[in-house]
């Protein structure tokens, strides 16, 4: 049976000793953690362990939390702060590892063999384009263009004023606009 507690009911129960409020509240918000995680970090392994090092830091600081925002925007502010930390200790990046099966269909359904090598190599294009950005840039631009945060959100989650979040996204976008213009599609013949 699904909990119905609200978050802050499931984290001031985990900050009271309840053993499964904790569990409870990041399963509630796994998909999008892992989402903001893996966009961040760009490989799944270090995703993972950011994401690890975040639980743990929200499970420990679990009393420390004031209220002033809602709990998800203080967990994804968590989420990123270890995303950010992990960037900055792993300066030398290591190199994506390619599919074990690249001709599995991609989550989001079947397609053709043609159209998932046409994906993937989209999909590697932008996340190369993205490596170019510091990690102030590609963090805002992942909360606002990719994972549809609205400017306030991100700034609370990455604990800077709004105007700091546009204009990271204003210099990341101007940054990946030359690497990226071949992907666009020019709606006008000219």
């Amino acid at each position: 049976m699904d909990d119905v507690r609200s978050d802050e009911a499931l984290l001031a129960a985990h900050v009271d000793g309840d053993a499964e409020a904790f569990a409870v509240l990041v399963a509630r918000h796994r998909d999008r953690l892992w989402a903001v995680a893996l966009r961040t970090m760009r490989n799944r392994e270090d995703a993972a362990d950011a994401l690890q090092d975040a639980y743990i830091s929200a499970f420990r600081r679990a009393g420390s939390f004031r209220g002033g925002a809602q709990v998800t925007t203080w967990l994804h502010r968590i989420v990123v702060n270890a995303c950010l930390d992990r960037i900055r200790r792993n300066k030398v990046r290591r190199a994506e590892p390619l599919p074990e099966n690249p001709d599995r269909a991609p989550e989001m359904g079947v397609v053709s063999h043609t159209d998932h090598v046409e994906i993937e190599e989209q999909r590697s294009e932008v996340l190369a384009a993205l490596r170019q950005l510091n990690s102030d840039q590609r963090a805002a631009i992942v909360l606002v263009d990719m994972e549809d945060y609205s400017v306030q959100e991100a700034a609370e989650i990455l604990g800077c004023a709004p105007g700091t979040v546009k204009s990271r996204c204003h210099r990341g976008r101007t940054k990946l606009a030359p690497l990226l213009k071949h992907l666009r599609m020019d709606p006008s013949p000219t």
